[in-house]
């Protein structure tokens, strides 16, 4: 077999490259203090100051050594989940340490394809940045596009940019809280300085292991049905992942396609993860009664006068956590809405908020139904002032994207 022909990108070799100890030979001066680096930088110096005991605290309560050596980040997007795996030498099996709840979501399942998609990527990616001075307070950069995505997604614009940061507010990107962040980053930090080059990020459609995702999942692929081989890849090595406690060997085909190394699941596993589409489900489900003609909404702002980049962004009266509070109870209220047979939805909705902070037009852009999304168009114009955007010291317009759930998580 002509290897160059049927794999033309080695993606990341985390689980070979670890075991042989190679990145840590590749190490130089400037690496080795990394963490030292981000000390001198004084937001992060302070944060280290008021987190890192904490931090140490968690890592005693269980029985896991502090600073982790290896990382690894699992994100899943239907889930709303971000899970940190950590240990300290080549043979260990990756422990969990926590999960981070995903406090705000863009786009729908499936891979990121082209800029302004509002689409979460998904795939197998790594950290290639830390950004301090992120206006979403801290940041931790990924390597989108890459290899599969060079392939697969728009030649001209692919899309750039994606991070996991906080500030629970996104268009593309994964946000978790600022305090959350912060541990994150300090996380990241120490194993970059103790060699960890490349710290894996796997973002998966849903969590494999959650039969009510899996069946999301399925009622998705009904209509998507292209999506179906990607899907099943990131399945195969989530299910590797799960059985070996180990990173996964990906590469890239000539297609773009993920190549894995296999793990079959368990009879209990495949019973949930089975990703055959199932007969009449999601497109025979019934319908409620039609609603009400949904109003044509106008923006009253015209599209040259929106900014296309601020100094800092709106902020909702008494900050993203308030902000939060109101995405949670609409998701809730409006489950009543669903068509019938649905539990859950994904509404991303497009929203202007003006010059004196009001917002003055809201279209639901992908997902829900005339009557629901019409609720949730008034809901959002229906919000109270905020702070304005500002760039150079003006209140200027702008638009925003944010997703709401409809449904319990």
């Amino acid at each position: 077999m002509d290897v160059k022909k049927h794999f033309v990108a080695l993606f990341f070799l985390f689980a070979g490259i670890l075991s042989a100890g190679i990145l840590t030979a590749q190490n130089s001066a400037s690496q080795v203090h990394f963490i030292d680096y981000q000390r001198s930088i004084p937001k992060v110096g302070e944060m280290l100051r008021r987190k890192e005991d904490t931090l140490m605290k968690q890592f005693r309560e269980k029985g896991l050594t502090w600073p982790a050596r290896y990382v690894y980040i699992r994100s899943f997007k239907y889930d709303s989940q971000l899970e940190v795996w950590i240990k300290n030498n080549k043979e260990e099996k990756y422990k969990l340490f926590k999960t981070y709840k995903i406090c705000a979501m863009a786009g729908t399942l499936g891979p990121k394809r082209i800029a302004g998609d509002y689409q979460v990527p998904e795939g197998f990616y790594y950290i290639n940045e830390f950004n301090p001075r992120s206006e979403y307070h801290l940041s931790l950069g990924l390597n989108y596009p890459n290899a599969s995505d060079r392939i697969l997604s728009d030649s001209l614009q692919p899309g750039k940019d994606i991070y996991i940061h906080g500030s629970c507010v996104t268009t593309g990107c994964i946000p978790i809280t600022d305090s959350q962040i912060e541990e994150l980053y300090i996380l990241a930090a120490h194993a970059k300085d103790m060699g960890e080059d490349f710290i894996p990020v796997h973002i998966f459609p849903v969590n494999f292991n959650n039969a009510h995702s899996v069946e999301y999942l399925n009622k998705y692929l009904q209509t998507f049905s292209e999506y179906t081989p990607f899907a099943r890849s990131m399945r195969s090595a989530f299910y590797y992942f799960e059985k070996y406690r180990e990173v996964p060997f990906v590469m890239v085909n000539g297609k773009g396609e993920y190549v894995t190394e296999e793990a079959a699941p368990s009879e209990a596993e495949v019973k949930i993860a089975n990703l055959e589409p199932v007969a009449g489900t999601a497109s025979m489900a019934k319908k409620k009664p039609a609603p009400p003609v949904r109003p044509v909404r106008v923006n009253p702002v015209k599209e040259e006068d929106l900014a296309k980049t601020v100094d800092h962004l709106p902020v909702y009266p008494g900050g993203n956590e308030a902000f939060q509070v109101f995405l949670n109870k609409l998701g809730k209220d409006e489950v009543k809405d669903l068509d019938e047979g649905q539990t859950k939805a994904f509404i991303m909705v497009e929203y202007v908020i003006d010059s004196i902070g009001k917002p003055v037009y809201a279209k639901v852009i992908r997902g829900g139904n005339d009557g629901l999304n019409t609720k949730i168009e008034d809901a959002f114009l229906g919000m109270p002032q905020w702070s304005p955007a500002a760039r150079s010291g003006t209140s200027v317009p702008i638009r925003l994207k944010q997703t709401v759930i409809i449904g319990i998580n």
